[in-house]
Order: C-alpha cells, then structure tokens, then sequence
C-alpha cells in the first residue's frame, strides 16, 4: 500500500549522485599507488611461478626424464640471455619515456592551461604503463637471482622455466602498453582533443543531474545554521544521500549555502536549516569534500572555467594562437546549447516519497553565459576570427534559447560590437569582424 501522502510528487526515477569518495579521488591524483600495487603483485606472481617450476623440476628429475630436463635447462639458459638484457635496459628506458612525459606535460601546462594537466595526471594508461615498466624490471630481477649456474640435470634445484615464459610474456605486455601510452599521449598533446574531454566530461554531467529544477524554491523559516569547520580549500561535493536522511528524520529541509567549486574557510557559512526540529551540527559533519581543486564530480562550471581559459591562453600575446580560442568557443556554444532549455537555478533533491529535503544552489542560465564568453569577448581586439565566431556562436544561441532568455545573450552581442567597433578604426574591417562565421575565417 502506498504511503505517499495527497499533493506529494512523487519522482520514482530520482537517483541520487554519487557521492565523491576522498580515497578515491586521492589515489586517482596521485602516481604512487599503481605501481606499488603493481609491484606488490609481480611479486605474488614470481613466488607462484617458483613454486611450479619447483613442481615441474620435481616431477622429471629421474633416469626416464633425464632428457627432458635437461633440454629445460638448455631453453633456461637462453631465456637468461633475453632476461639479462631486459633487466640492464628496463629503467634506462622507464627514465627516458617519462622525463619526455614530463616535459610534454610542462608544455601542455603552457600552452592549454593549468588546470588541464589533471587530465595527464588522472590518466589510467599513463599509471598502467608505468607499473607494468616496474613490474617487469623488478621480475626479470627476481628470476635471475634463481639461476644458480648448474648444468647437470641430477644437481640442479630448479628450473626458472615458467619465470622466464611470465617475463618474456610481461617484456610483450610492457611493449604493447608503450605503444597506446604514446598514442594517448600524444592525442593529449592535441588541444583538440584535450578540449574534447573536458566538454565531453562537461556534458556527462549536465546530462546526468537531476532534472527537476526550479529558479525559485519556497522554503519555510530558517531555523538553523551550520558554518564550515576543517582546512581550507574548494568545496568538491556535497554528501547528497547522507544530508536527505538527516532532512527526512528530522522534518526539515537543508540548504546548501556555498556553490560546488566555492573556496570555503573555517567560519564559511555552509548549511541553513528551514524548518523541523533537532537538526545538529554533528548530524551534517562530514557532509562536504573539501580539497585543493576543483572537479568535475558536481561543479557545472568547471569545463566553461577550463575551456574559457584555454582560449584566453590562446589569445595571450605569448601564444597568440586564435584558432584554438574558437575551438574552444565551439564547445562552449555546445554546452550552453544543452543547457539552454534547463530549468537551472536551484536543484531539488527528494526523499523516498518525493518530499524536497535539500536545495543545491547552481549556476544559472546568466551565470553559465558570462562565464563562457565575458573574458574572451574582453580579448577578441584584434582577432577577427574570435569575434566573427563568437557572433554566429551568439546568433545560434538567440535561436536556441526561450525569450526569457535572451537578453543576457543579446547583452553579449552589444558588447562585442561596442569592443569592435572602439578598437577597430576602419569600418570595413569592422565589418568584416562582426560578420558570423561558424569557422572564424574559414
């Protein structure tokens, strides 16, 4: 029997977000973990391949497998030559690999923006590649210390037969992940396609978040609030499923105050309390993630953030690269063109019975406009192919978007024609540089 009260939405296809796991996020921007977890588990693996090869020796030592042991020995002896080998130029060759990674990752730091270098350092196949290199290195270590030098089959202890097949297989594993490393790597040199992961990652989450929105939530009296106590640094996430179950047990309805992306200090104002009884501080502790930079995890400004700067960069003096700025002016007219018929404002999350229990504040549909174009149009002096692409990116966007709103579009619109028309002096370069062209200048 259904217990939803009359006048109660119910929402049955809610799901809540995931909440950010620091763990996670630690191990995930960090180089450490991988490859001692790779090393940690080439060991496992060495001390079972002893044992079989301990097994194997076993079961043919004995005047009926003499030969066969001994052609063991001869394949073994061979092995050790390939394995010497490995062993001396593995670390040479980790070393050069990733001092050219690491000077590659400096000049993306340059030339794109910062903040894009999380995408190197978050990379799976980077952190794979690297604990697989080790691995190897320190396996081809293991199984030469096992050969002793015996050659006659009645005296020998074991022989690393199975060790020497798991390394030469390790050597063609490491040299098949070296091939996609360089080929991730170098798709992430490309500025396209770093600026295709950010609005990928971008959209995902615009897609993703619960679409029952509105711009203006009623709430009751406020009752309490909360202030943030712990270190410094960007509020990462909200514990969404923890602070609608305190919500829904004590009647109340919880108030994020600061945005997902919002540096908060001890003191910050972070939670307000509307309504119900008995809601305490300890209730909500540990409700929010705090770190040294942003993510992509709840914060909806955080691709137009990344994207804006990459043009900016770009149309820097030291750059000066303007087509990359209207790569990136593409992307940002593809993410306000998703978001331009979304509620936006604040997000709604609800109980099991579709009460509201907790209001996220959001950017707004303003907000998500002037981050994405007010700095690059403060630039585009000079770069016809910016403002001629921000045009038609503009126009675009005046189709796209409900009446209410267009004015902060149109706003743009004058504004870049008001910067064109006082830093260009002849009119028919002016022309020339309002004119919409979805590619700048072909």
């Amino acid at each position: 029997m259904s217990t939803q009260q009359p006048g109660v939405e119910k929402s049955p296809r809610y799901r809540r977000p995931r909440a950010l796991s620091p763990l996670r996020e630690h191990l995930r921007d960090t180089f450490w973990f991988a490859p001692v977890a790779g090393l940690v588990g080439v060991m496992l693996l060495w001390f079972l391949a002893y044992g079989l090869d301990l097994a194997v020796v076993e079961a043919l030592k004995g005047d009926e497998q003499y030969e066969e042991l001994g052609k063991l020995i001869g394949f073994a002896d061979d092995a050790k030559t390939i394995i010497t080998t490995v062993s001396s130029a593995m670390m040479t060759f980790i070393g050069v690999v990733f001092s050219i990674s690491l000077v590659a990752v400096q000049m993306a730091s340059g030339q794109f923006s910062p903040r894009v270098v999380r995408i190197f350092v978050r990379s799976r196949i980077t952190k794979l590649t690297f604990a697989v290199f080790l691995a190897t290195f320190v396996l081809s270590l293991l199984v030469l210390s096992v050969y002793d030098g015996e050659t006659d089959p009645e005296k020998v202890e074991t022989v690393p037969l199975v060790q020497s097949v798991l390394t030469m297989l390790m050597v063609a594993l490491s040299l098949l992940l070296f091939i996609a490393y360089v080929n991730s790597t170098l798709r992430l040199m490309r500025v396209s396609h770093v600026i295709d992961r950010i609005s990928r990652a971008s959209l995902a989450l615009l897609k993703g978040m619960e679409r029952d929105w509105e711009e203006d939530v009623e709430l009751g009296p406020e009752t309490a609030r909360f202030t943030y106590q712990g270190q410094a640094g960007v509020l990462r996430d909200v514990y969404i499923a923890r602070l609608v179950r305190v919500a829904r047990r004590r009647g109340a309805v919880l108030r994020l105050l600061p945005r997902i992306g919002d540096f908060v200090v001890p003191g910050t104002p972070l939670i307000a309390v509307h309504g119900g009884e008995g809601v305490t501080r300890k209730a909500v502790r540990r409700s929010v993630s705090v770190g040294v930079e942003r993510t992509f995890h709840q914060d909806l400004g955080f691709g137009l953030r990344q994207l804006a700067d990459i043009a900016l960069r770009a149309l820097s003096p030291a750059v000066n690269d303007p087509t990359t700025a209207v790569q990136a002016l593409d992307r940002i007219v593809q993410f306000l063109a998703v978001a331009a018929d979304l509620p936006l404002g604040a997000l709604r999350h609800r109980d099991g019975q579709g009460r509201v229990r907790l209001v996220q504040d959001v950017p707004t549909w303003t907000d998500l406009v002037d981050l994405g174009l007010t700095e690059i149009r403060g630039v585009v002096a000079g770069n016809p192919q910016v403002s001629r692409r921000m045009v038609a990116g503009l126009d675009d966007l005046l189709l796209l978007a409900p009446a209410e709103r267009r004015e902060v579009l149109e706003r743009h619109r004058a504004l870049l024609v008001e910067v064109v028309e006082r830093t260009v002096p002849d009119a028919a370069d002016r022309e020339f540089a309002l004119t919409a062209d979805r590619q700048g200048i072909g």
